[in-house]
C-alpha cells in the first residue's frame, strides 16, 4: 500500500489556532462592562504602573471561551498578543500569570464585579436583539439548580463534603429560555444546604430575568427549594412556578391512600402498572416584608400529584408488595396535571447546561485556593458561556453550518467551541489592513463570517 509521509517544519507564518476570539471581542464591546470595571480603584501599594482592570478581565474571559482556567494560561496569550491586543481591544497588553492571579485576589474582594455582569449580560443581549425564548404556553422559563463541582483532594478554601458524596463546592445556577442563556450564579461552599440564601438569589434572577425580557416567568425548583419563603416571593413577584414538593415526615402511606380515593379515572399503561394523576390544595403561610414590618400571609395553593404504583416490573416479574412512587408538586398556574408534569420534566434539561459549564468550559475544578476569587471565576463564566450561547444562536439561525443528520435547535458549548472559537486562520498585513485568512478546508468558515456579520450588523 502506498502512504505519502507529511513532512513538518516550522515557519514564522502568523497561523492563529483561536480565531474565534475575534468575535468574543467584538461581543464584549457591546456591553459597558470593560468601561466599567476599568473604573475600579487600583492596589495603592503598587508603585509601577498597573495594568488595567480591564485588561486582566477580558483576557481571562478570552481563556474561559477557549475552555481553560488556569492562570497559567495566560502565557498562552503571549504567542500572538497584537491579535489578542486587536481582538479584545486590551489598552496595554496581557499580564503575567503571577500578575493576574494577585489581580484577581483583589478584584475577588469587591461585590460590585457580579453586579456589573449580570448588567453587561442585560446590555449584550439587547445590543443583539436577542430575547430568550418562551415555551409553547408563552411562559420564559427559568429554571434554578443546585449542581455540585468535585474538588476533591484540595485545601481549597470553603471545600467540603457536598450531597453528591465528594469534596467541593456546591453552587446554584439559573438558566432562562429555552435556550439555555445563564441568567445568574453563585458560588457556595459544599455542604451549604440548598435552601441557604437562595430567597435572595431568587430575589436577585427575578430582577434580571424581568429585565430580560416582559414575558411571564415561570420559575421551576426542585425540591430542595420547596419553602414557604420562596413562594412568597414569586407570588409578591406577580412570577408563576412549578416546585418538586417536598413530602419531608409525611406518610407515603397515608399519601397513597388518599389519592386513591381522589383519582377517579387512573391510567393503566400495562399490566401491573397504574398511574394516577391529579390535583389537591393545600394551606401555605409565608411572610411578606413591607416598608419595614413584616406580616404574615395565608394562600390556598395547588398540589399536582402523580403516583404510579406497580406490581408488576417491566420484567414480568410479580412483586411481593407493591412500589410505589411518589412525585408532587407546588404551582399557581392553571394548567392541566399533564402539562404541569411535562414543564418539569423539561426542567431536567438544565443538568445538560450544568455539564457545558462544567465539562465543556472545564469550570469545575476552580483556579484558586481562595473562595472570594473562585467566585469572581464563575462570575465571569456567566458571562463567558452567554458569549458562547450567543455565537451557538446565531450559528444555528445563518443555516450555513455542516449539515447533520437532524435538525439542531441550539449547538452544544463545546460545538460552538471547537468549530468557531478554535477555527484557524492566516493573520497578515497589507495596506495598512490586518487581513484574517480562513482555509478552504474548514467546513466552518462560512459560518463563521456568517456569525461574524450577524454581531457586526446589528
Amino acid at each position: 500500500m502506498f502512504f505519502m509521509k507529511i513532512h513538518f517544519r516550522l515557519s514564522d507564518e502568523r497561523l492563529i489556532t483561536p480565531t474565534g476570539i475575534s468575535l468574543v471581542g467584538q461581543l464584549l464591546a457591546t456591553s459597558n462592562f470593560i468601561r466599567i470595571i476599568n473604573r475600579l480603584p487600583m492596589e495603592k501599594k503598587r508603585s509601577q504602573p498597573q495594568i488595567p482592570t480591564g485588561d486582566i478581565l477580558l483576557c481571562y474571559i478570552a481563556l474561559l471561551c477557549q475552555a481553560k482556567t488556569g492562570f497559567d494560561s495566560y502565557r498562552e496569550l503571549e504567542a500572538d498578543r497584537e491579535f489578542y491586543k486587536l481582538s479584545l481591544g486590551l489598552r496595554k497588553g496581557i499580564p503575567s500569570p503571577e500578575t493576574a492571579r494577585q489581580r484577581m485576589d483583589y478584584l475577588a474582594e469587591n461585590a460590585s464585579i457580579h453586579t456589573s455582569v449580570l448588567d453587561a449580560c442585560v446590555t449584550m443581549f439587547g445590543e443583539m436583539g436577542i430575547q430568550p425564548s418562551p415555551e409553547e404556553h408563552g411562559f420564559v422559563p427559568i429554571d434554578a439548580d443546585v449542581s455540585c463541582m468535585d474538588n476533591s483532594n484540595t485545601h481549597k478554601e470553603l471545600v467540603s463534603r457536598t450531597y453528591a458524596g465528594y469534596d467541593g463546592y456546591a453552587p446554584m445556577f439559573a438558566y432562562i429560555g429555552t435556550e439555555g442563556f445563564l441568567l445568574d450564579a453563585e458560588l457556595r461552599e459544599g455542604k451549604q444546604h440548598s435552601q441557604k440564601h437562595t430567597p435572595e438569589f431568587l430575589r436577585e434572577l427575578l430582577y434580571y430575568g424581568h429585565k430580560m425580557t416582559d414575558k411571564p416567568l415561570l420559575v421551576r425548583l426542585d425540591s430542595g427549594n420547596d419553602s414557604a419563603d420562596n413562594y412568597g416571593i414569586l407570588l409578591e413577584d406577580g412570577s408563576w412556578f412549578i416546585v418538586k414538593r417536598n413530602p419531608r415526615t409525611e406518610s407515603k402511606e397515608e399519601w397513597a391512600k388518599n389519592i386513591k380515593e381522589w383519582c377517579k379515572e387512573p391510567q393503566t399503561p400495562r399490566d401491573g402498572k397504574t398511574v394516577y394523576i391529579g390535583t389537591t390544595w393545600k394551606d401555605v403561610t409565608y411572610t411578606v416584608e413591607k416598608k419595614g414590618q413584616k406580616e404574615l400571609k395565608t394562600i390556598r395553593m395547588r398540589i399536582v400529584y402523580e403516583m404510579i404504583e406497580r406490581t408488576i416490573d417491566k420484567y414480568g416479574q410479580v412483586l411481593l408488595m407493591p412500589d410505589i412512587e411518589l412525585n408532587m408538586w407546588w404551582t399557581n398556574l392553571g394548567w392541566s396535571d399533564a402539562e404541569i408534569i411535562a414543564s418539569y420534566h423539561a426542567h431536567g434539561e438544565c443538568e445538560q447546561y450544568h455539564s457545558e459549564i462544567k465539562t465543556d468550559m472545564d469550570v469545575e475544578r476552580l483556579p484558586s485556593g481562595k473562595f472570594k476569587t473562585n467566585s469572581l471565576v464563575l462570575d465571569l463564566t456567566i458571562l463567558a458561556f452567554n458569549i458562547l450561547r450567543i455565537l451557538g444562536y446565531y450559528s444555528v439561525r445563518t443555516g450555513s453550518a455542516p449539515k447533520t443528520k437532524h435538525p439542531v435547535k441550539r449547538r452544544r458549548i463545546r460545538t460552538v467551541i471547537d468549530n468557531l472559537i478554535r477555527i484557524a486562520g492566516h493573520l497578515t498585513k497589507h495596506a495598512g489592513r490586518v487581513i484574517m485568512s480562513l482555509g478552504r478546508s474548514n467546513a466552518w468558515r462560512h459560518n463563521f463570517l456568517d456569525v461574524l456579520n450577524a454581531i457586526v450588523g446589528t
